[in-house]
Order: C-alpha cells, then structure tokens, then sequence
C-alpha cells in the first residue's frame, strides 16, 4: 500500500533538472555571450534578450525550468494545494519570461512584471505548501517550510536593492533563483525519504 507521501519517481527528475536546467543555462550564455557580460552586475534575463549571443540558450533553459516546475507541481501530491498552485504558476511565469524577454537596453514593464510575478510566487509557495501533523515529511512541515519562504524573500529584496543601486544585481538574482529552483528537489528528496520508510515492513522480534 503506498504511503500518504509518496510521489511519482519521475517528479525527481523533473525537480532535479530544473537547476541544472537553470544554471547550465546561464553559464553557457554567458561565455557565448563574451566579454561584454558582466555576471556580476548584469542579470540572468539580460542574456536572453534579443540580439544577444546566447539568448537562444537561455531561452531554452527558462522554458525548461518552467515545464519542470509544473511536472514537478502535477506529481508533488503530498504538498497542499496552494502551494502546488503558486510553483505551477512559478513554472508559468519562466515560461513567460521565454516569450517576453528583456530588451536588449533599458526597462521593459511587461518583462518586469512577469519576472516579479515569478519571484513572489515561487518565495511564496513552501509556506503554501506546508501541511501540519505529525509524520509529515521534513520538506513539507511548517517550520522548514517558513524558513525557505523568508530565505526566498530576503533574497529577493536583496536583488531589487542591489537592482535599485546598481550594484551586485547579478549575484544577487543567481542566489535567489538557485535557491528556488532547488527548494522543489529538496521537497520532493524529504517525500520519497518518508514514504521509503513506510513502505518498509516491520520486523516482529519473537522471543
């Protein structure tokens, strides 16, 4: 019988690829991108704007990020349907980002919005996500769950200042997109652990 926390063995894939997805993405712009690109300063969306190098490449990884997120948001059954809610619409949002890339110089509203519309959602959705109880899987309980929320969202209060400021805007963002592209592969590792551990037969010592 399977456990109440058991998840589909393909939402590990898609969970785990999303970070690689992303950061392979990023890497590989940039160095077709050159010199010009400064990593530090310079944002990840910056890369797949029009005109650029590797903007193909990335394009790629944000809407291979986006599809892994609502994969994983599908088969994540054991996390409360909110929080399914809000990583679906995080996957929704980098898909948008795809089709509504930053402009090769200066602001773009629409791209911005979208982009702001991803962070909130995927800071938001561990707190969602979270179900109270006991034997509830590490990933899923409140407390970890709060805590991933708020890491989420220091970090991106950290990109918006350093984005204000001019500053380190790039470091920043990779921080806080590595962490959220993770937390799902974190969450999906505590299910399949829990529901390993039910699933294991109890052994009856006779004396």
């Amino acid at each position: 019988m399977p456990s109440e926390w058991s998840v589909p063995k393909w939402v590990l894939l898609s969970s785990g690829c999303a970070p690689v997805a992303l950061i392979l993405g990023w890497l590989v712009a940039a160095s077709l991108q050159g010199s010009p690109y400064d990593p530090a300063a310079q944002t990840i969306s910056v890369l797949a704007a029009p005109g650029a190098s590797g903007s193909w490449v990335m394009t790629a990884a944000f809407v291979v990020l986006g599809v892994c997120h609502l994969l994983t948001a599908w088969g994540l059954r054991p996390a409360a349907t909110p929080g399914r809610a809000a990583l679906a619409a995080g996957g929704v949002s980098a898909l948008a980002v795809a089709v509504v890339p930053a402009p090769s110089s200066g602001g773009s509203l629409s791209h911005g919005s979208v982009a702001a519309v991803g962070f909130t959602v995927l800071a938001a959705w561990p707190v969602l996500a979270a179900r109270p109880g006991d034997g509830v899987p590490w990933g899923l309980r409140p407390g970890p769950s709060l805590g991933a929320t708020g890491v989420m969202a220091l970090g991106a209060a950290w990109f918006l200042i350093e984005l204000h400021q001019r500053g380190a805007a790039g470091v920043a963002e990779r921080a806080v997109t590595t962490v959220q592209s993770v937390w799902p592969f974190v969450v999906v590792l505590s299910c399949i652990r829990d529901a390993s551990r039910a699933a294991r037969p109890v052994r009856v010592v006779r004396r």
